[in-house]
């Protein structure tokens, strides 16, 4: 299983806007009206990666206790189908069902949100404040599929706590890792090509 990390795009960045296609309703979704209004949490995940599938049931659970401090999650999508039919839109609404996602799950088809994110891997992880600047991202925790670590998301959740609490985060920010992006063939950034 080979392993990409994310790219650590500088804190304080505005969250890009976008518009994309929910995969559970297939009606379009912005930002502007998906965001909480105590932060947002947006995450590049995909359906087949082993390191989705690996925390995937304990952070959909995590993220519900997210909606009661008022920060909204964000799934996003943006594998090429074409080559990876596993990640089509109607495998997405299937998944969504399978975990009782209470947040969207989005299809990136012309991948230009991942771009704009400069997201590389799934799953991806980016914590936004009520004014939609960057405070985090990063890793959900240590734990990856074939180590012995706890999966207790406890680097998002220390996050998640100090920015409700209007503090600074002190300790060093890992990069996330998993699935890297599957680019459509002529598509990808300037970073992965050949």
């Amino acid at each position: 299983m080979s392993s990409t990390p994310s790219r650590m795009i500088p804190l304080g960045t505005i969250a890009p806007k976008f518009e994309l296609t929910d995969g559970l309703s297939s009606t379009k979704k912005n930002l502007n009206t998906l965001k909480g209004s105590s932060g947002t949490l947006i995450v590049f995940i995909c359906n087949h990666c082993p390191y989705v599938i690996h925390l995937l049931k304990h952070w959909v659970n995590y993220s519900n206790e997210l909606l009661k401090k008022k920060i909204n999650t964000i799934a996003i999508s943006s594998n090429d189908v074409q080559n990876y039919p596993e990640d089509n839109p109607k495998l997405m609404k299937k998944l969504s069902l399978k975990y009782n996602f209470k947040f969207p799950y989005l299809y990136d088809h012309n991948q230009e949100v991942a771009k704009k994110y400069d997201a590389a891997c799934t799953p991806d992880f980016y914590l936004f404040d009520k004014n939609n600047s960057l405070f985090y991202r990063g890793r959900y925790d240590k734990s990856r599929p074939n180590n012995s670590e706890i999966l207790d998301g406890l680097d998002l959740k220390n996050a998640v706590e100090l920015m409700i609490n209007n503090k600074k985060l002190q300790t060093t920010q890992y990069p996330s890792l998993g699935c890297n992006i599957k680019w459509k063939k002529g598509n990808e950034p300037d970073c992965f090509s050949s």
